[in-house]
Protein backbone atom coordinates (compact mmCIF):
# COMPACT_ATOMS: atom_id res chain seq x y z
CA UNK A 1 0.00 0.00 0.00
CA UNK A 2 1.45 3.42 -0.80
CA UNK A 3 2.11 5.80 1.79
CA UNK A 4 -0.41 8.81 1.52
CA UNK A 5 1.54 12.25 1.12
CA UNK A 6 -0.37 14.09 3.75
CA UNK A 7 1.47 10.96 6.11
CA UNK A 8 5.22 11.55 4.22
CA UNK A 9 4.72 9.75 1.11
CA UNK A 10 5.42 11.23 -1.93
CA UNK A 11 2.14 12.93 -4.04
CA UNK A 12 0.81 11.93 -7.23
CA UNK A 13 1.76 14.97 -8.72
CA UNK A 14 4.21 17.73 -8.63
CA UNK A 15 1.96 20.44 -9.45
CA UNK A 16 -1.26 20.76 -8.39
CA UNK A 17 -4.44 20.68 -9.96
CA UNK A 18 -7.92 21.67 -9.44
CA UNK A 19 -11.63 20.99 -10.23
CA UNK A 20 -11.90 23.29 -13.24
CA UNK A 21 -10.22 25.26 -15.47
CA UNK A 22 -10.93 27.43 -18.54
CA UNK A 23 -9.76 26.79 -22.03
CA UNK A 24 -8.36 29.62 -23.84
CA UNK A 25 -6.55 29.54 -27.26
CA UNK A 26 -5.43 32.15 -29.56
CA UNK A 27 -9.19 32.00 -31.87
CA UNK A 28 -10.71 33.64 -28.14
CA UNK A 29 -7.73 35.82 -27.78
CA UNK A 30 -8.03 36.75 -31.56
CA UNK A 31 -11.68 37.27 -31.61
CA UNK A 32 -11.79 39.97 -28.48
CA UNK A 33 -8.90 41.79 -29.52
CA UNK A 34 -11.12 42.09 -33.13
CA UNK A 35 -14.09 43.48 -30.89
CA UNK A 36 -11.35 46.03 -28.66
CA UNK A 37 -10.06 47.84 -31.63
CA UNK A 38 -13.78 47.41 -33.12
CA UNK A 39 -16.36 50.46 -32.66
CA UNK A 40 -18.59 48.89 -30.05
CA UNK A 41 -17.20 47.36 -26.54
CA UNK A 42 -20.60 47.24 -25.25
CA UNK A 43 -24.56 47.46 -26.32
CA UNK A 44 -23.24 46.47 -30.27
CA UNK A 45 -23.40 43.60 -33.04
CA UNK A 46 -21.78 40.97 -31.23
CA UNK A 47 -24.36 40.40 -28.46
CA UNK A 48 -27.00 39.85 -30.54
CA UNK A 49 -24.86 37.76 -32.76
CA UNK A 50 -24.61 35.66 -29.53
CA UNK A 51 -28.10 35.81 -29.32
CA UNK A 52 -28.68 34.20 -32.37
CA UNK A 53 -26.02 31.86 -31.80
CA UNK A 54 -27.69 30.50 -28.54
CA UNK A 55 -31.04 29.83 -30.18
CA UNK A 56 -29.35 28.01 -33.26
CA UNK A 57 -27.49 25.74 -30.79
CA UNK A 58 -30.78 25.15 -28.42
CA UNK A 59 -33.65 25.38 -31.09
CA UNK A 60 -35.25 28.38 -28.63
CA UNK A 61 -37.02 31.04 -30.29
CA UNK A 62 -35.31 33.99 -28.42
CA UNK A 63 -32.34 34.24 -26.28
CA UNK A 64 -31.32 37.17 -24.21
CA UNK A 65 -27.94 37.51 -22.98
CA UNK A 66 -27.31 38.93 -19.80
CA UNK A 67 -23.60 39.66 -17.21
CA UNK A 68 -24.01 36.43 -15.15
CA UNK A 69 -26.02 33.71 -14.48
CA UNK A 70 -27.46 35.08 -11.37
CA UNK A 71 -29.17 37.84 -13.08
CA UNK A 72 -30.41 35.60 -15.56
CA UNK A 73 -32.29 33.37 -13.17
CA UNK A 74 -33.31 37.01 -11.52
CA UNK A 75 -34.80 38.00 -14.84
CA UNK A 76 -36.85 34.69 -15.79
CA UNK A 77 -38.64 35.27 -12.45
CA UNK A 78 -39.75 39.06 -12.84
CA UNK A 79 -40.52 37.62 -16.47
CA UNK A 80 -42.25 34.50 -15.13
CA UNK A 81 -44.46 37.04 -13.16
CA UNK A 82 -43.24 36.16 -9.84
CA UNK A 83 -43.78 38.32 -6.70
CA UNK A 84 -44.67 38.31 -2.97
CA UNK A 85 -46.86 35.69 -1.89
CA UNK A 86 -45.59 33.11 -4.25
CA UNK A 87 -43.67 30.27 -3.49
CA UNK A 88 -41.00 29.04 -5.81
CA UNK A 89 -39.62 24.90 -5.50
CA UNK A 90 -36.20 24.18 -6.12
CA UNK A 91 -33.68 21.72 -4.97
CA UNK A 92 -31.02 21.80 -2.15
CA UNK A 93 -28.26 20.77 -3.80
CA UNK A 94 -26.85 23.52 -5.74
CA UNK A 95 -25.41 26.76 -5.78
CA UNK A 96 -27.42 29.54 -3.65
CA UNK A 97 -29.05 32.19 -6.54
CA UNK A 98 -31.14 29.04 -7.51
CA UNK A 99 -32.95 29.46 -4.39
CA UNK A 100 -32.18 33.48 -3.96
CA UNK A 101 -34.00 34.35 -7.10
CA UNK A 102 -36.94 33.98 -5.98
CA UNK A 103 -36.31 36.18 -2.67
CA UNK A 104 -35.15 38.99 -5.13
CA UNK A 105 -38.58 39.27 -6.24
CA UNK A 106 -39.97 38.74 -2.85
CA UNK A 107 -41.43 35.32 -2.83
CA UNK A 108 -40.62 32.44 -0.78
CA UNK A 109 -37.85 29.36 -1.69
CA UNK A 110 -39.28 26.22 -1.12
CA UNK A 111 -37.12 23.20 -1.56
CA UNK A 112 -37.88 19.43 -2.53
CA UNK A 113 -35.71 16.88 -2.01
CA UNK A 114 -33.46 14.82 -4.49
CA UNK A 115 -33.23 11.56 -6.13
CA UNK A 116 -30.47 10.35 -4.28
CA UNK A 117 -28.74 8.17 -7.33
CA UNK A 118 -29.16 10.78 -10.12
CA UNK A 119 -28.74 13.91 -7.65
CA UNK A 120 -31.46 16.06 -9.44
CA UNK A 121 -34.71 16.89 -7.98
CA UNK A 122 -37.09 14.28 -7.10
CA UNK A 123 -40.21 15.25 -9.28
CA UNK A 124 -42.07 13.55 -6.76
CA UNK A 125 -41.00 15.50 -4.06
CA UNK A 126 -41.71 18.54 -6.31
CA UNK A 127 -45.66 17.65 -6.33
CA UNK A 128 -45.44 17.07 -2.65
CA UNK A 129 -44.52 20.76 -1.74
CA UNK A 130 -46.92 21.97 -4.08
CA UNK A 131 -49.39 24.28 -2.46
CA UNK A 132 -51.66 27.45 -3.66
CA UNK A 133 -48.95 29.42 -3.58
CA UNK A 134 -46.38 27.55 -5.79
CA UNK A 135 -46.07 29.88 -8.60
CA UNK A 136 -42.93 28.35 -10.22
CA UNK A 137 -40.26 25.14 -10.06
CA UNK A 138 -36.56 25.93 -10.61
CA UNK A 139 -35.07 22.73 -11.28
CA UNK A 140 -31.64 22.56 -11.66
CA UNK A 141 -29.37 20.42 -14.01
CA UNK A 142 -26.77 19.30 -11.58
CA UNK A 143 -23.81 18.42 -12.80
CA UNK A 144 -24.60 18.73 -16.44
CA UNK A 145 -27.68 16.00 -16.04
CA UNK A 146 -30.73 17.11 -17.27
CA UNK A 147 -33.61 17.05 -14.72
CA UNK A 148 -37.18 14.68 -15.39
CA UNK A 149 -38.16 17.36 -17.89
CA UNK A 150 -40.87 15.18 -18.92
CA UNK A 151 -42.11 14.40 -15.55
CA UNK A 152 -41.54 17.94 -14.41
CA UNK A 153 -42.92 19.38 -17.50
CA UNK A 154 -46.06 17.49 -16.56
CA UNK A 155 -46.49 18.25 -13.02
CA UNK A 156 -45.84 22.19 -13.86
CA UNK A 157 -48.85 21.83 -16.46
CA UNK A 158 -51.01 20.17 -14.32
CA UNK A 159 -51.11 22.60 -11.77
CA UNK A 160 -50.02 25.47 -13.98
CA UNK A 161 -46.65 26.86 -12.53
CA UNK A 162 -43.60 28.16 -14.93
CA UNK A 163 -40.68 25.68 -15.52
CA UNK A 164 -37.71 27.31 -15.00
CA UNK A 165 -34.58 25.17 -15.53
CA UNK A 166 -31.83 25.97 -14.02
CA UNK A 167 -29.29 25.19 -16.95
CA UNK A 168 -26.16 26.27 -15.31
CA UNK A 169 -24.01 23.53 -15.59
CA UNK A 170 -25.62 21.85 -18.56
CA UNK A 171 -25.13 23.61 -21.94
CA UNK A 172 -24.44 21.32 -24.48
CA UNK A 173 -26.63 18.55 -22.47
CA UNK A 174 -29.46 17.29 -24.84
CA UNK A 175 -32.62 15.18 -23.78
CA UNK A 176 -34.37 13.00 -25.86
CA UNK A 177 -31.97 13.91 -28.26
CA UNK A 178 -32.93 17.97 -28.11
CA UNK A 179 -30.62 20.08 -26.75
CA UNK A 180 -31.30 21.67 -23.07
CA UNK A 181 -32.60 25.54 -23.63
CA UNK A 182 -35.90 24.91 -25.89
CA UNK A 183 -37.48 22.69 -23.66
CA UNK A 184 -38.44 24.46 -20.39
CA UNK A 185 -40.97 27.79 -20.40
CA UNK A 186 -37.60 29.31 -19.50
CA UNK A 187 -33.94 27.99 -19.32
CA UNK A 188 -31.00 29.84 -18.02
CA UNK A 189 -27.49 29.28 -18.36
CA UNK A 190 -24.37 30.57 -16.53
CA UNK A 191 -21.21 31.14 -18.56
CA UNK A 192 -18.04 31.57 -15.82
CA UNK A 193 -14.87 30.21 -16.59
CA UNK A 194 -15.44 27.16 -14.57
CA UNK A 195 -18.51 26.33 -16.68
CA UNK A 196 -18.51 24.58 -19.97
CA UNK A 197 -18.06 27.61 -22.17
CA UNK A 198 -17.10 30.34 -20.88
CA UNK A 199 -17.26 34.31 -21.27
CA UNK A 200 -15.43 35.64 -18.53
CA UNK A 201 -18.56 35.82 -16.60
CA UNK A 202 -22.11 35.70 -18.49
CA UNK A 203 -25.62 34.34 -18.77
CA UNK A 204 -28.13 33.89 -20.37
CA UNK A 205 -32.12 33.48 -20.59
CA UNK A 206 -33.85 31.27 -23.60
CA UNK A 207 -37.96 30.66 -24.24
CA UNK A 208 -39.68 29.84 -26.69
CA UNK A 209 -42.71 32.65 -25.20
CA UNK A 210 -42.53 36.09 -27.13
CA UNK A 211 -44.08 37.74 -24.40
CA UNK A 212 -41.93 35.92 -22.11
CA UNK A 213 -38.92 37.52 -24.12
CA UNK A 214 -40.34 40.66 -24.23
CA UNK A 215 -40.47 40.82 -20.59
CA UNK A 216 -36.79 39.50 -20.31
CA UNK A 217 -35.76 42.41 -22.46
CA UNK A 218 -37.03 45.13 -20.48
CA UNK A 219 -35.73 43.20 -17.20
CA UNK A 220 -32.09 43.66 -18.16
CA UNK A 221 -32.04 46.92 -19.36
CA UNK A 222 -33.72 49.14 -16.82
CA UNK A 223 -37.34 48.60 -17.77
CA UNK A 224 -36.10 51.35 -21.02
CA UNK A 225 -37.45 50.32 -24.76
CA UNK A 226 -36.95 51.94 -27.83
CA UNK A 227 -39.02 50.16 -29.14
CA UNK A 228 -42.43 52.05 -30.11
CA UNK A 229 -44.98 49.32 -29.90
CA UNK A 230 -44.14 49.57 -25.98
CA UNK A 231 -44.40 52.60 -25.54
CA UNK A 232 -46.92 54.67 -23.75
CA UNK A 233 -46.48 58.57 -24.15
CA UNK A 234 -47.36 59.99 -27.89
CA UNK A 235 -46.08 61.51 -29.69
CA UNK A 236 -42.29 60.69 -29.74
CA UNK A 237 -39.77 63.65 -30.10
CA UNK A 238 -37.71 61.00 -32.62
CA UNK A 239 -34.94 58.26 -32.93
CA UNK A 240 -33.08 59.01 -29.57
CA UNK A 241 -36.50 58.80 -27.77
CA UNK A 242 -36.75 56.27 -25.29
CA UNK A 243 -39.01 55.17 -22.57
CA UNK A 244 -39.26 53.10 -18.99
CA UNK A 245 -41.75 51.63 -19.24
CA UNK A 246 -41.23 49.25 -16.06
CA UNK A 247 -38.66 48.98 -13.37
CA UNK A 248 -35.65 46.61 -14.67
CA UNK A 249 -32.50 46.22 -14.21
CA UNK A 250 -28.73 46.97 -15.81
CA UNK A 251 -27.70 43.18 -16.50
CA UNK A 252 -26.07 44.14 -19.98
CA UNK A 253 -23.44 42.02 -21.24
CA UNK A 254 -21.01 43.52 -23.06
CA UNK A 255 -19.60 42.80 -26.76
CA UNK A 256 -16.03 41.43 -25.35
CA UNK A 257 -17.51 39.26 -23.37
CA UNK A 258 -19.95 38.20 -26.41
CA UNK A 259 -17.53 37.80 -28.92
CA UNK A 260 -15.32 35.43 -26.03
CA UNK A 261 -17.90 33.24 -25.79
CA UNK A 262 -19.39 32.93 -29.62
CA UNK A 263 -15.52 32.11 -30.01
CA UNK A 264 -15.78 29.26 -27.19
CA UNK A 265 -19.11 28.15 -28.62
CA UNK A 266 -17.64 27.43 -31.55
CA UNK A 267 -15.59 24.31 -29.45
CA UNK A 268 -18.36 23.41 -27.57
CA UNK A 269 -18.94 20.44 -29.33
CA UNK A 270 -15.23 19.45 -28.99
CA UNK A 271 -15.42 20.30 -25.00
CA UNK A 272 -18.46 17.99 -24.90
CA UNK A 273 -16.65 15.10 -26.48
CA UNK A 274 -13.57 15.81 -24.27
CA UNK A 275 -15.73 15.81 -21.04
CA UNK A 276 -17.37 12.45 -22.09
CA UNK A 277 -14.12 10.93 -22.77
CA UNK A 278 -12.54 12.03 -19.02
CA UNK A 279 -16.46 10.65 -17.15
CA UNK A 280 -16.15 7.62 -19.54
CA UNK A 281 -11.97 6.71 -18.14
CA UNK A 282 -13.39 7.71 -14.35
CA UNK A 283 -16.67 6.12 -14.75
CA UNK A 284 -14.44 2.56 -16.24
CA UNK A 285 -12.06 3.02 -13.29
CA UNK A 286 -14.40 4.03 -10.36
CA UNK A 287 -17.58 1.79 -10.77
CA UNK A 288 -16.22 -1.27 -9.04
CA UNK A 289 -14.68 0.62 -5.95
CA UNK A 290 -15.06 -0.25 -2.59
CA UNK A 291 -16.21 2.66 -1.05
CA UNK A 292 -17.48 4.84 -3.24
CA UNK A 293 -20.52 5.25 -5.24
CA UNK A 294 -21.33 6.84 -8.41
CA UNK A 295 -23.94 8.96 -9.84
CA UNK A 296 -26.52 7.64 -11.96
CA UNK A 297 -27.34 8.92 -15.31
CA UNK A 298 -30.95 9.04 -16.54
CA UNK A 299 -31.26 7.51 -19.80
CA UNK A 300 -32.87 10.21 -21.93
CA UNK A 301 -29.81 12.45 -20.89
CA UNK A 302 -27.09 12.52 -23.17
CA UNK A 303 -24.84 14.79 -20.42
CA UNK A 304 -21.83 17.47 -21.19
CA UNK A 305 -20.59 16.87 -17.80
CA UNK A 306 -19.62 20.11 -16.18
CA UNK A 307 -18.33 18.09 -12.36
CA UNK A 308 -17.67 14.88 -11.67
CA UNK A 309 -18.24 13.54 -8.39
CA UNK A 310 -17.27 10.64 -6.34
CA UNK A 311 -19.65 9.98 -3.02
CA UNK A 312 -17.60 8.37 -0.41
CA UNK A 313 -19.20 5.22 1.29
CA UNK A 314 -18.18 6.18 5.03
CA UNK A 315 -19.04 3.26 6.26
CA UNK A 316 -16.80 1.60 4.47
CA UNK A 317 -13.57 3.87 4.94
CA UNK A 318 -11.62 4.93 8.00
CA UNK A 319 -11.48 8.43 7.69
CA UNK A 320 -13.69 11.55 7.20
CA UNK A 321 -14.55 13.15 4.31
CA UNK A 322 -12.57 16.25 5.37
CA UNK A 323 -9.71 13.72 5.87
CA UNK A 324 -10.36 12.61 2.36
CA UNK A 325 -10.68 15.84 0.95
CA UNK A 326 -7.55 16.81 2.59
CA UNK A 327 -5.41 13.64 1.55
CA UNK A 328 -6.17 14.75 -1.96
CA UNK A 329 -5.17 17.93 -1.77
CA UNK A 330 -1.74 16.49 -0.73
CA UNK A 331 -1.58 14.52 -3.38
CA UNK A 332 -1.83 17.76 -5.29
CA UNK A 333 -5.76 17.26 -6.31
CA UNK A 334 -7.70 20.03 -5.71
CA UNK A 335 -10.88 18.62 -5.16
CA UNK A 336 -14.16 20.37 -4.38
CA UNK A 337 -17.42 20.35 -2.69
CA UNK A 338 -20.81 21.33 -4.56
CA UNK A 339 -22.56 21.86 -2.86
CA UNK A 340 -23.69 22.41 0.88
CA UNK A 341 -27.57 22.49 0.95
CA UNK A 342 -29.07 25.91 0.00
CA UNK A 343 -31.05 25.89 3.15
CA UNK A 344 -28.64 25.11 5.78
CA UNK A 345 -27.36 28.77 5.64
CA UNK A 346 -27.56 31.56 7.99
CA UNK A 347 -29.51 33.63 6.04
CA UNK A 348 -32.21 30.72 5.51
CA UNK A 349 -32.17 29.67 8.61
CA UNK A 350 -33.16 33.22 9.59
CA UNK A 351 -35.95 32.67 7.52
CA UNK A 352 -37.08 29.77 9.06
CA UNK A 353 -35.63 26.90 7.45
CA UNK A 354 -34.32 24.14 9.39
CA UNK A 355 -31.76 21.10 9.37
CA UNK A 356 -33.76 17.75 8.14
CA UNK A 357 -35.94 19.32 5.49
CA UNK A 358 -34.69 17.13 2.47
CA UNK A 359 -32.88 14.35 4.24
CA UNK A 360 -31.42 12.62 0.93
CA UNK A 361 -30.50 15.98 0.13
CA UNK A 362 -28.50 16.10 3.34
CA UNK A 363 -27.22 12.34 3.58
CA UNK A 364 -26.05 13.22 -0.36
CA UNK A 365 -23.58 15.98 0.83
CA UNK A 366 -22.09 14.29 4.06
CA UNK A 367 -19.67 12.01 1.39
CA UNK A 368 -19.55 14.17 -2.05
CA UNK A 369 -16.56 15.70 -3.41
CA UNK A 370 -15.92 17.08 -7.14
CA UNK A 371 -12.37 15.77 -8.57
CA UNK A 372 -11.09 17.68 -11.64
CA UNK A 373 -12.71 17.44 -14.58
CA UNK A 374 -11.96 19.77 -17.61
CA UNK A 375 -11.34 19.49 -21.57
CA UNK A 376 -7.59 21.20 -21.27
CA UNK A 377 -6.59 17.82 -19.01
CA UNK A 378 -4.23 15.92 -20.41
CA UNK A 379 -4.36 11.68 -20.58
CA UNK A 380 -1.44 12.10 -17.89
CA UNK A 381 -3.81 14.35 -15.47
CA UNK A 382 -6.58 12.26 -15.55
CA UNK A 383 -4.48 9.25 -14.91
CA UNK A 384 -3.16 10.86 -12.13
CA UNK A 385 -6.21 12.21 -10.82
CA UNK A 386 -7.38 8.73 -10.63
CA UNK A 387 -4.25 7.31 -8.97
CA UNK A 388 -5.06 9.53 -6.44
CA UNK A 389 -8.35 8.93 -5.59
CA UNK A 390 -7.54 5.08 -5.76
CA UNK A 391 -4.77 5.40 -3.23
CA UNK A 392 -6.55 7.27 -0.81
CA UNK A 393 -9.06 4.52 -1.12
CA UNK A 394 -7.05 2.04 -0.33
CA UNK A 395 -5.24 3.64 2.31
CA UNK A 396 -8.31 4.30 3.70
CA UNK A 397 -10.51 1.42 3.68
CA UNK A 398 -11.88 -0.51 6.43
Amino acid sequence: MEELAIKGGKPVRDKKIFYGRQWIDEQDVEAVVATLRSDYLTCGPKVKELEEKLCEITGAKYAVAVSNGTAALHCACIAAGIGPGDEVITTPITFAASANCALYVGATPVFADINPETYNIDPASIEAKITEKTKAVVAVDFTGQAVEIERIRAICKKHHLIFIEDAAHSIGTTYKGQAVGSLADLTTFSFHPVKTVTAGEGGAILTNDEKLYQKLVLAHTHGITHDEDLMEEAPHEGPWYYEQVELGYNYRITDIQASLLLSQLEKLSTFKARRQEIVGRYEATFADVEGLILQKEISESDTCRHLYIIQLDLSKLTCSRREFFDAMAAENVQCQIHYVPVYWFPHYKRLGHRIGECPHAEALYQGIMSIPLYPAMTDQDVEDVIHAVKKCVEYYQK
